[in-house]
């Protein structure tokens, strides 16, 4: 049933703001566009950095010092290697992965001790592979999850594997 049956109505067209967000809709394409531009460039203005030199990461390293030495770190190298094996044969590395790549642009000390971290756990595991046998498949489905495990947001994390 629709609303303007059971209520009064004044059709005001496609909504084109909401709560602050811009909408943009292509029917024909699909697509639908959500902007908060406007309400960005409000609160830079706010607190009077609008006029700040614009940055390519959310977040910067802690020093200078830690800076120019993760510059002079194969950061993305080791997590493109990584990520192949974990592609090819080794689904139990994705989610410390995911957690690593996140860092991708702007690297800290403490996220290269994540992927030394997960390159020793590969050493320990290395003969570790994939197997494929013939017969009945069965499909089997495992999930694991945390409440506030995340020390640095108390945020919970979850996962499942099929």
């Amino acid at each position: 049933m629709r609303l303007s049956a059971a209520f009064e109505m004044k059709d005001l067209g496609p909504t084109k703001q909401i709560l602050g967000m811009y909408i943009s809709r292509d029917r024909s394409a699909g697509t639908l566009n959500l902007s908060q531009e406007l309400y960005i460039e409000k609160v830079l203005s706010t607190f009077r950095v609008n006029d700040a030199k614009p940055r390519t990461t959310p977040l910067s390293p802690k020093t200078v010092e830690e800076r120019d030495h993760m510059a002079l770190v194969p950061y993305a190298s080791a997590v493109g290697s990584l990520m192949y094996a974990m592609v090819c044969t080794r689904p139990d590395i994705a989610h410390a992965l995911g957690v690593v790549s996140r860092y991708m642009a702007n690297p800290g000390k403490e996220h290269w001790e994540a992927v030394k971290w997960l390159l020793r756990y590969l050493r320990r595991t290395s003969s570790t592979s994939l197997w494929f046998g013939k017969g009945n498949v069965t499909v089997q489905g495992f999930v694991d999850a945390n409440i506030g495990g995340d020390v640095d947001s108390i945020k919970s994390t979850s996962g499942s594997l099929l």
